[in-house]
């Protein structure tokens, strides 16, 4: 049994939809100014063969397993997820649902989930990047913040979250200027994304018919909870557990996020992806 199955033998009871948070989420995505509608190149641009000539050959597999090759570019996506999460090793699992809207046209990731803390305080959850800047905020009833971060790591750490969201989701998001590829061997390749002055990167696992089975990075920065209580930059991986194919693009059916501390690995959430929609204006 692997490490991520082992710590969720015992899963809390699923997280009913509540039409009331996704209501708000999808109203705060609307207020967020982010571009409503397509560039002109994204529009008329489908991704070619010859694109994809020029990168390594693992991550060529990867794309044609993902299915973009022929389909005009993401420019935009909306997640619906499902899953459980909890704040340390120790404690217990707790369901939740998530909504997530991110966008190529500003690079933009906007992360909302809905638990209960402690299987009774209902609590929200806020990870965002928008305009070069990440924040990170729980709320308690949602009026009462419980945590709140917003700093050059939460900057760093949300983008590089952004660039694990477009190669699990939407990998056409990342062929342009701001991104690059390079080689490391027939498993793996590393991407490198830029916005503004910042820059994050990942490795790359795939198998072998492309598909993404792991995704590490050290450009995340979080608190080991059997060391000091400060954010240390830190090994991040984000495991997937398979595939499916969704109207004839390649669908990751669920995956875990895991710290790899000083003091040993933390999973810490494990979600299922119910529902995908692509190329969708934020109001």
């Amino acid at each position: 049994m692997t490490s991520v199955a082992r710590v969720l033998e015992s899963r809390p009871a699923v997280l009913a939809p509540s039409r009331r948070f996704r209501d708000k989420f999808l109203r705060e995505v609307a207020a967020a100014g982010l571009p409503a509608g397509l560039r002109e190149s994204l529009e008329r641009t489908a991704v070619s063969e010859a694109e994809l000539a020029e990168l390594p050959f693992a991550a060529q597999r990867y794309l044609r397993f993902m299915g973009v090759v022929g389909k005009p570019r993401t420019w935009s996506f909306r997640l619906r997820s499902t899953g459980d999460f909890r704040l340390g090793p120790d404690k217990p699992w707790m369901a939740c649902e998530a909504w997530q809207y991110n966008s190529a046209l500003s690079v933009a990731r906007l992360f909302f989930m809905r638990l209960r803390a402690f299987g009774v305080v209902p609590m929200i959850v806020r990870d965002t990047y928008v305009a070069g800047r990440g924040c990170m905020r729980g709320r308690a009833l949602d009026a009462v913040d419980v945590v709140f971060e917003a700093n050059p790591k939460i900057d760093t750490g949300e983008l590089v979250t952004y660039l694990n969201d477009a190669i699990l989701f939407a990998p056409s998001m990342l062929l342009g200027p701001c991104a690059t590829f390079a080689g490391v061997d027939h498993h793996a390749f590393d991407v490198t994304l830029r916005d503004g002055d910042r820059d994050v990167g990942a490795r790359v696992f795939v198998d072998e018919r492309g598909a993404v089975t792991d995704f590490r990075t050290t450009d995340r920065f979080g608190t080991d909870p059997k060391g000091a209580k400060e954010m240390i930059r830190s090994e991040w991986s984000t495991p997937v557990h398979g595939w499916r194919m969704v109207e004839g693009r390649a669908m990751p059916i669920g995956g875990a996020a895991v710290w790899h501390f000083p003091s040993g690995d933390f999973c810490y959430a494990d979600f299922s992806f119910d529902r995908i929609e692509l190329d969708v204006a934020p109001s």
